[in-house]
Order: structure tokens, then C-alpha cells, then sequence
């Protein structure tokens, strides 16, 4: 069994409501085949993108925490940092950075921008 990066933290439920303000319909970014994105703050100021994954997706916690591991090892600039997760039996969420659109759209456009 992989067991979870100690640097990684592993946030408290409470922390991640009061960061998306109770994941609020105005902090909703997304929805995908595995649950809903959602944006926060953390009181020192950090973004959030939190990803509370979908009751029915079926993914045990041993699952979820290896999938942890592995996407905590990934560590590229065009990839978005994993900062932490959440781990219940009823509740999984993964914390990764927040990067606001206008700041992807400036970065692609300078990629493919030679000059």
C-alpha cells in the first residue's frame, strides 16, 4: 500500500467550507465525470481549487489515497500543484492551486509566441 506524501497536508472539512464559503453556487468553477470544482481562499490569503469528488464514483479510500500519492509526485510547470486533500469514507476532495483564467490564457499565448 502507498501511503500518503507527509509533506502533503490533509486538510480538516471545516477549513475547506469556511475557503469556498460552504462551496457556494458563486464559487462553483466546474463539473466533470468525477464531482465538482470549486474556487476558495484560505484565510492567509492562498487560492484553492477544490475538487470534491462525486459520492458515486465509486473510488474506495485506499484508491483515493494512492491516487494521492502519485498526482502529489507529479511536478511539472504546465501541471497545477496538488497543495492537499481530504479524506473521509463519505467525503474525498483534492486541494490543488488556483490559476484564474486570464493568467492560463497569457501563459499559452506566450508559448506560442516565438518572439
Amino acid at each position: 500500500m502507498l501511503r500518503a506524501n507527509p509533506e502533503l497536508p490533509i486538510f480538516n472539512f471545516e477549513k475547506l467550507v469556511i475557503a469556498t464559503d460552504n462551496f457556494s453556487v458563486d464559487n462553483k468553477l466546474g463539473r466533470g465525470g468525477f464531482g465538482s470544482e470549486y474556487k476558495g481562499k484560505f484565510h492567509d490569503g492562498q487560492e484553492i481549487a477544490v475538487k470534491r469528488l462525486s459520492k458515486r464514483s465509486g473510488q474506495g479510500s485506499e484508491e483515493f489515497m494512492n491516487e494521492v500519492v502519485v498526482i502529489s509526485k507529479l511536478q511539472h510547470r504546465n501541471l497545477v500543484r496538488l497543495v492537499g486533500s481530504y479524506i473521509e469514507v463519505e467525503e474525498k476532495m483534492l486541494v490543488y492551486e488556483y490559476l484564474p483564467k486570464a493568467w492560463i490564457h497569457s501563459f499559452l499565448i506566450q508559448r506560442n509566441n516565438p518572439f
